[in-house]
């Protein structure tokens, strides 16, 4: 048994790609996407047509709706690979507008629906912005799932719990990456590695929290860096993989053990936390890190959009 097989036994396995021809040979359960992974996918020969019939099927419509029929294009040809779900992002530059996220959330799925796609089958991604978790509140209560993404710190995913989100991916790569730029030349990789890199440390406290406290959202870890991150993460519910590493764990042979279980965090001596508006912000103000990051990933996807739009009007 390879180390992707080993891990499925205890971690539902989720593609991190828009390069959907790529996923059938790891046998994902769920499948993500987001506008750099879509930005990059159509930059390929293979998805060139893809994109050209996506607009020559829509002439003449705005952009905003010429982008969400591409990204439900990309989600449809990935669910025909996958027998789980699929995440579509709604516009990063929405991100501290909670009704247009809403409407935009909305416009997706009825997409999907047009196609035959329940809400079952897709996850729409929304950032874990204040605005975008009180969004992603209303949507639950209309029945359209949401995948909070871009989070970083607990604060976040106490609110996404308290919202009933469906499932949150918190970043483990870029909190990574965070931790080792500002230490500098004192960083030690192998002091960091495994169950003490501060990715895996975070994903690890939301998971615990969550589990002793019986709510329900989904931890999906996301964004890693190598495959030791993913390794110390086995037995979280899900975890978001690029095709790059899961081709590295199927190459493996060496033995996965499970690192988190429910049992565990529920013998785990963890106060209940709950946090309202200005307690949220008060917390991810005071953690330089979710904050630099939750900026700067807001604005990485805002610019690939912004890139994929002028693709689009090539």
């Amino acid at each position: 048994m390879n180390q992707l097989e080993a891990l499925k036994q205890y971690t539902t396995v989720v593609a991190d790609t828009g390069d959907f021809q790529q996923i059938s040979q790891f046998q994902p359960q769920d499948a993500t996407t987001n506008p750099s992974l879509i930005l990059k996918a159509v930059q390929m020969p293979e998805y060139r047509a893809l994109l050209q019939e996506t607009l020559q099927q829509h002439p003449g419509q705005a952009l905003d709706e010429q982008m969400d029929q591409l990204l439900v294009r990309f989600g449809c040809n990935i669910l025909h690979l996958i027998p789980g779900r699929v995440s579509t992002e709604v516009d990063a530059r929405l991100s501290f507008d909670k009704d247009a996220t809403v409407a935009r959330a909305r416009h997706i799925m009825a997409l999907y629906q047009a196609q035959g796609v329940g809400p079952e089958r897709v996850l729409i991604k929304i950032a874990a912005t204040w605005e975008g978790i009180q969004a992603a509140a209303v949507l639950e209560q209309e029945g359209i799932h949401t995948n909070l993404t871009l989070l970083f710190s607990f604060a976040q995913a106490v609110a996404c719990g308290q919202a009933g989100v469906t499932l949150i991916s918190p970043f483990v790569g870029r909190i990574h990456d965070w931790y080792k730029k500002a230490a500098g030349p004192q960083w030690d990789e192998a002091a960091h590695a495994g169950a003490n890199d501060p990715g895996v440390k975070s994903v690890r406290r939301i998971y615990n929290h969550f589990k002793k406290h019986g709510i329900a959202t989904e931890v999906m870890g996301a964004s890693f860096r190598n495959v030791g991150q993913i390794l110390a993460l086995a037995g979280c519910d899900l975890l978001t993989i690029s095709p790059e590493l899961l081709a590295q764990l199927q190459a493996s042979n060496s033995p996965v053990a499970p690192a988190l279980s429910p049992d565990s965090a529920r013998a785990m001596d963890l106060p209940a936390v709950r946090l309202n508006e200005a307690q949220f912000r008060l917390a991810l103000n005071e953690d330089a890190m979710a904050s630099d990051k939750l900026a700067e990933g807001i604005r990485a996807f805002c610019a690939d959009v912004k890139k994929l739009e002028v693709l689009m009007q090539v």
